[in-house]
């Protein structure tokens, strides 16, 4: 049988007694672990399932495009130092007709190895660098899958040899449309209506984050990636012995930026468009941006939590060990020394933060599932499987004890060191001296009742302060936690009403040229169109440079516009760059600075431009111009990538079907389309993450109130139980306990909106990456509801504290202490 020593019974019996304190203490260190876990688990199971990915489906380092390179080409690009595997490919975008849905889909086709060969071999002796280093791959026939960024078939067949209709779809496109092995689609090649039967679901690790062209959010409704044998997409787009398309994977120790540099003058030739490394592709940079997003709210908001429980332990514990001075004392003479005494008490505190620790595991491990499940909806892997690490745990074990340690140490220090002689006395009242509440101009307007409560307040004005911190940091998280919903809402509504307000965006396969405008004009339903000129280009500033598409559009658009985060339009000068913020911070450039434009389409020009304007926009990195200077600066007539359309609403599926018969046309992007996909994925993710946050700031706010209205009970139960024998009722005492925790909660929440406002502007700061922006807003909604939840939580404190008034022992409380 165990026995426990005496101070350990004591302990047990303490902390039983101050259960009530306890459980709430451990509710708050709970919520702290529990993000933690979440969070940290998420990010662990997403960068290990990444990893795994990448590594077996031998995702490229390097990416590179063309208008159209002979095949010949692909010796000399796998002899280039650095280079240990070469794919070409050919690559094109189509529009394709979904029978499910009106709007024309977008389809981007990728061949892959037929029975022919393709691609250079790996030379022998040199290994892929990064994921794909020192791994033996599974021996598959050379001439049946991509070297790099393989495709992992998910149902169906692979792709047989000389059948030039069978494609291989993306598995997210075909679960969009109850797409089956088997299912035809309905496409235009070149020109060309085809009828594509699809033969299996696939995926790839180049796509595990589908982003249609020119977009920033997926949409897995309304685009496809096909697979097509190599032969037959070639002969469709007249590429026999040419690609248009090249990937490569890197040598371990090799220099992206080197290998870059030579494959660009390779390319350059044949239209190359410019290479990009690995963490400029568009999936990888989507995924990397969310992981960074997911461990900035794994440290920011658990640190927080934690802070907090220490603050409340740090105040439960000193006012505890205020009421056992003379036990204390009695410890001291009986020969216990200051450390084993610190020592006992420290273990108060580090008994609830482990109680907490060890819920928080069990909830975080729940909700990191959760998130696991709602990340499965956007990023797309064979298999993203939930798995908490012990590193993750005791991680959250450990720092919960810190935390609980950290907040207990400062009291107990103070306490252990009162003399054992001075410790026997009873703590020395607060000094007495007349306070404002005791003038008789104020007196005769003030009841006993708040009379007594002023003037506790006042002569214990510390620990006041200390309440009304803890309470202030309740409505604090609360708010910052409600401040993300209206974040996105506003997101939504700059983004897609103010700046995206055409109906369809048209795009060219091709740049055509101003006939086209006039042509896309006399479209049915069309009431007005804006046209734009894009062309893809990389823009220096020193050594500091970013790939995007630089964007002509007319200075003062009304459909498509340059809008900030304020929604206020930006009108376009008639020279000069105008840039997102974002941009302008990554390429040091302020306006009236000069950056060099390097256009990778057509002539290629290396243009001097200056920046005219930053625009603190929302999605993005953006470079606008005016369209007619744009056109200029590339010495061109009126050439257009494509239109912005204002469509009637009576004639959109006529205007559909026309769309779907161009060849001429690329791309079709509809801007309600896209607000449906961002409201689906984005705004969703940001949803649940913020109901985790508030379900555990409420937790909070309860902890906090509860643990203040407790702590003032132990401390004035003699005081209270005093009363009644005097004759005071229930109702007169419960007056004075709750008058003053909600004359506390009411001076904590302009402190607590004032701390909110400055947490909500710091995770932003950190949350800000070049994918999206977020501004701060602080609506009267969000302070009215923050304000009502803490003050129902004060409520429900205040009724679980009034019960116990209710059971006062006035026989007992009012004994004499030996």
């Amino acid at each position: 049988m165990l026995r426990l020593r005496p101070l350990q019974r004591k302990l047990l019996r303490d902390v039983w007694h101050m259960r009530g304190q306890a459980l709430a203490i451990a509710l708050v260190v709970m919520a702290g672990v529990a993000m933690l876990v979440m969070y940290f688990s998420t990010f662990d199971s997403l960068q290990r399932t990444l990893d795994t990915y990448y590594e077996r489906h031998r995702f490229a380092d390097v990416f590179a495009s063309a208008r159209r390179a002979p095949r010949r080409l692909e010796e000399r690009l796998s002899l280039l130092p650095g280079v240990a595997a070469v794919e070409t490919r050919v690559v094109a975008d189509v529009t394709l007709d979904v029978g499910t849905m009106k709007e024309p889909a977008i389809g981007r086709l990728v061949s892959v190895p037929g029975d022919e060969g393709s691609g250079a071999q790996p030379r022998s002796g040199v290994s892929p660098r990064g994921p794909s280093a020192g791994i033996h791959f599974r021996r598959e026939p050379p001439d049946a899958r991509p070297r790099l960024n393989g495709v992992v078939l998910r149902r169906g067949r692979w792709i047989a040899a000389g059948r030039p209709d069978e494609v291989i779809a993306s598995e997210p496109f075909a679960d969009a449309h109850r797409l089956q092995p088997g299912d035809r689609l309905s496409a235009v090649i070149n020109g060309r209506r085809r009828t594509l039967q699809i033969v299996g679901l696939g995926l790839s690790p180049e796509y595990v984050y589908t982003i249609p062209p020119g977009e920033v959010i997926p949409d897995d409704k309304r685009f496809a990636i096909l697979w097509m044998e190599r032969r037959a997409l070639a002969s469709a787009f007249d590429m026999e012995g040419g690609f248009n398309d090249v990937v490569l994977a890197l040598s371990r120790g090799a220099s992206s930026t080197e290998v870059i540099e030579r494959l660009d003058r390779l390319l350059e030739p044949y239209g190359a468009v410019g290479a990009i490394p690995r963490e400029l592709q568009m999936s990888h940079w989507a995924l990397v941006n969310e992981l960074r997003q997911i461990r900035t709210f794994g440290v920011i908001v658990p640190l927080i939590f934690l802070g907090i429980a220490a603050f409340l332990l740090n105040i439960a514990l000193t006012r505890a060990m205020a009421l056992q001075r003379t036990q204390i004392a009695t410890l001291k003479a009986l020969g216990y020394s200051n450390a084993e005494i610190g020592w006992h008490y420290l273990h108060w505190a580090l008994l609830i933060a482990a109680l907490g620790a060890l819920l928080g595991v069990g909830v975080g491990a729940w909700l990191g599932s959760g998130m696991i499940t709602l990340y499965n909806q956007f990023f797309r892997f064979p298999d993203l499987l939930y798995q908490l690490s012990t590193g993750v745990a005791v991680a959250g074990v450990l720092v919960a004890l810190g935390a609980g340690g950290l907040g207990a140490v400062f009291a107990v220090r103070r306490a252990v060191r009162v003399p054992p002689a001075e410790a026997m006395r009873p703590e020395p009242p607060a000094r007495y001296r007349h306070s404002i509440v005791e003038r008789p101009a104020v007196q005769r307007r003030l009841t006993h009742a708040t009379r007594m409560v002023l003037r506790n307040l006042e002569r214990q004005p510390a620990r006041a302060a200390a309440t009304v911190v803890g309470i202030a940091f309740a409505i604090a998280i609360l708010l910052f936690g409600f401040v993300f919903l209206d974040v996105m809402d506003h997101l939504a509504e700059v983004q897609f009403s103010l700046v995206q307000r055409q109906d369809v965006t048209v795009s060219f396969v091709m740049p055509a040229s101003s006939g086209a405008y006039f042509d896309l004009r006399s479209l049915p339903g069309v009431i007005y169109a804006e046209p734009f000129r894009s062309v893809p280009a990389r823009i220096r500033s020193g050594h500091r440079s970013r790939y995007l598409p630089l964007t002509g559009i007319r200075a003062a658009p009304e459909l498509n516009r340059v809008v900030d985060l304020e929604g206020r339009p930006v009108a376009l000068p008639a020279n000069g760059l105008v840039i997102s913020r974002m941009l302008g911070d990554i390429l040091a450039v302020r306006p009236g600075d000069t950056v060099t434009v390097e256009v990778l389409d057509g002539a290629r020009p290396l243009l001097q431009v200056k920046v005219a304007a930053l625009v603190e926009d929302a999605l993005g990195l953006n470079a606008w111009m005016d369209i007619g200077a744009l056109h200029t600066l590339l010495r061109e007539g009126g050439t257009l990538s494509g239109a912005h359309l204002m469509v009637d609403p009576a004639r959109v599926d006529e205007l559909y079907a026309r769309l779907k018969a161009l060849p001429a046309v690329g791309a079709v992007s509809v801007t309600a389309a896209a607000l449906d996909s961002f409201r689906r994925v984005t705004a969703q993710n940001f949803a649940i993450i913020t109901t985790f946050n508030v379900g555990f700031a409420v937790i909070i706010a309860f902890g906090v109130v509860y643990n203040a209205a407790r702590i003032s009970l132990s401390e004035r139960t003699r005081e209270l139980a005093s009363m009644r024998v005097m004759g005071f009722t229930i109702a007169e005492i419960s007056l004075i306990l709750l008058g003053e925790l909600a004359l506390l909660t009411l001076l904590a929440i302009p402190i607590g909106l004032l701390i909110g406002w400055g947490l909500s502007n710091l995770m932003l700061v950190f949350m800000n990456n070049e994918f999206y922006r977020f501004p701060l807003l602080l609506t009267a909604d969000n302070v009215a509801v923050s304000t009502l939840i803490l003050l129902a939580a004060a409520f429900l404190s205040g009724l679980a504290v009034r019960r116990k008034l209710d059971h006062l022992d006035l026989v007992a409380v009012l004994k004499m202490r030996e």
